[in-house]
């Protein structure tokens, strides 16, 4: 049971930083090319970011005591963000599933009125 809290705590961490990671606009420009970053956009990649090194948090938490739970996930937090940057690196399309669920900002025409 620890050493499957401790692998969904390291793969929720790693989905944080890669939510955290492409609401940078260069980061998104990598995974989407072409396509802008809208500014709610960017502030949702964050705010789930967050909530998912949170939720890696507790799931350390559940797994050992407070003490360990905070050494081992401050690891998990580094060896999530050294996989997001190689696959920045790398294969930054290897995000991508990660915003699949963002659509393309769709084009107004000139006359048209915004709600």
């Amino acid at each position: 049971m620890k050493a499957l809290l401790l692998t969904a705590a390291y793969l929720v961490c790693v989905v944080g930083m890669g939510c955290l990671a492409l609401s940078i606009d260069t980061h998104w420009q990598q995974v989407r090319t072409g396509q802008a970053l809208s500014r709610s956009a960017a502030v949702l990649l964050r705010v789930l970011g967050t909530v998912a090194l949170a939720a890696s948090l507790v799931l350390c938490l559940r797994a050992d005591h407070a003490s360990m739970a905070a050494l081992v996930w401050i690891l998990t937090l580094t060896a999530a963000a050294v996989c997001v940057a190689c696959a920045l690196s790398w294969r930054p399309r290897w995000l991508a599933p990660l915003v699949f669920w963002l659509r393309p900002p769709t084009r107004r025409h000139e006359g048209q009125r915004t709600p």
